[in-house]
């Protein structure tokens, strides 16, 4: 079964973490959520979320996957945390994947995994970074080698469904889509 790790930190963007979470769960992926601090974790809009366990309690741990949530100041906080960064750096290290959205994928940029991709982002993180060596497409979800990125809150349902068509492949992500009842794309 795959395996991947959502860190929570203080302000992440509620629709975006939960969206992630639920998708992936009803997919089969087993999720761990986890606080950068022991208890609940405030999101950007007041949500209270209650994560599985701390990420000092799981940085030994496999993960086939790393995602991480946008919104400030919660990309903010995740990009301030040494073991978010030495984690990220790990995952790339063992060609396993990491994933980013909204905020998130400034994230990434700094712990060194988008040099040499194409990444996109919310407005004005990524791109206005001045990062000559990363290639800002200003695309839903952007998917370069094992690093997957998206725009934000509007995105979160395609995001979450391409992290589940890389987990465990098209059929599931279509069977969750199906049940999903999303209208058809024009």
């Amino acid at each position: 079964m795959a395996r991947v790790l959502v860190p929570l930190a203080e302000g992440f963007e509620e629709l975006e973490a939960v969206t992630i979470i639920d998708l992936l769960r009803r997919a089969g992926v087993e999720v761990v959520t986890a606080g950068l601090a022991p208890g609940p974790v405030r999101a950007s809009r007041q949500t209270v979320i209650v994560p599985d366990t701390t990420l000092d309690a799981v940085l030994d741990q496999d993960f086939d996957m790393v995602v991480l949530p946008g919104g400030m100041p919660g990309a903010k906080n995740l990009d301030q945390d040494a073991r978010v960064k030495a984690l990220l750096r790990r995952m790339a290290e063992a060609d396993r994947f990491t994933g980013a959205i909204c905020a998130a994928p400034m994230v990434l940029a700094n712990a060194g995994l988008l040099s040499g991709k194409k990444a996109t982002s919310y407005p004005g993180f990524v791109d206005s970074m001045g990062l000559a060596d990363v290639t800002y497409v200003a695309e839903p979800v952007v998917r370069d080698g094992n690093v997957i990125t998206s725009r934000g809150p509007g995105t979160a349902m395609d995001f979450a469904l391409t992290l589940i068509e890389v987990l465990v492949g098209r059929a599931r992500r279509e069977e969750v889509e199906a049940a999903l009842l999303r209208p058809a794309k024009a």
